[in-house]
């Protein structure tokens, strides 16, 4: 059995950039910013960060198009895809990224979009991108604890 997941969880060096393709599939593309820390050997402290390209699809590419922006936190699942192509000098080409599956946004919106948010009805911000919004009401007498 293989497993192929990833699990990001840090902030966006830029803006979503939003596009279609010839078959009208909406897909984004956003680089996360994940850091580490560790002490070496003689305690001094060391930082490094990683930077990884993620793909969205779909609803997803749609909701980050709209709600995210640069610096905002955010956790990814997806699964690691490498592609390759030629380029323009003949050179073969390789790029890995994460085709994500799942998103949510962890803090609000930074700066004036930031109060619109606050103000907007709770179900026009969803928290979790592939979560739909049921508008059931939930009886006491419905819960199985």
């Amino acid at each position: 059995m293989d497993l192929n997941r990833v699990t990001l969880l840090g902030r966006l060096t830029r803006d979503p950039e939003v596009r279609t393709t010839p078959t009208g599939k909406t897909v984004a593309t956003v680089s996360v910013a994940t850091g580490r820390v560790w002490f070496d050997a003689a305690g001094a402290k060391q930082e490094k960060t990683e930077f990884s390209s993620c793909v969205l699809w779909g609803k997803l590419a749609e909701i980050a198009g709209q709600y995210l922006s640069k610096g905002r936190r955010v956790y990814i699942e997806g699964r690691l895809e490498t592609r390759d192509w030629v380029g323009q000098d003949g050179v073969k080409r390789y790029r890995t990224e994460i085709i994500a599956s799942n998103l949510i946004m962890l803090d609000a919106p930074r700066s004036s979009a930031q109060s619109a948010a606050v103000s907007a009805p709770a179900n026009e911000i969803p928290p979790m991108a592939n979560e739909e919004v049921v508008e059931e009401e939930i009886k006491v007498e419905d819960i199985p604890f």
